[in-house]
């Protein structure tokens, strides 16, 4: 006969094999994973009801998915380093119409976005880096911010 902590152990380890697999876009299946995990030890150390392990299983789905949200949201708004050579990048590879490309900074090969679609971005032009959105640097061309820079002043 399965046992609350038995099943709780097989949950766990059905969860955190999905998520092991590819199927956890957003980390859910691996909060319940976890959690299913805690609940064997729990109904195995404490006895608890089955009621309580259900809501105590909620509870901590709940909260671990939400801390994780938000270390998600954390670590994307991280700001970008301030040395203002850092924020220059060559292209190595030409922006397509889309304006999606690929930039070398900082040493590293990163995707990117032209934030002016309509400009070309030629093999060895030098951008500024503007930002930054997941793994994706959004760019704008030297030129750009140097015509924009001398209407200003």
């Amino acid at each position: 006969m399965l046992t609350p902590p038995l099943i709780w152990l097989l949950v766990g380890a059905a969860l955190l094999l999905l998520a092991l697999t590819g199927f956890d876009t957003d980390g859910l299946l691996l909060i319940g994973g976890l959690s299913a995990l805690v609940l064997t030890l729990a109904s195995v150390l404490m006895g608890l009801p089955l009621a309580l392990q259900m809501l105590l299983f909620l509870a901590l789905v709940g909260l671990g998915y939400g801390w994780l949200r938000r270390w998600d949201g954390r670590q994307r708004d991280r700001a970008l380093h301030a040395n203002p050579r850092a924020e220059r990048a060559e292209v190595i590879e030409a922006f397509a119409a889309d304006g999606a490309g690929r930039v070398r900074w900082q040493g590293q090969s990163w995707a990117a976005m032209n934030l002016e679609p309509g400009q070309t971005l030629p093999l060895g032009a030098t951008v500024r880096v503007m930002g930054r959105e997941g793994t994706s640097l959004q760019v704008l061309p030297i030129t750009l911010l140097a015509d924009a820079a001398a209407e200003s002043g």
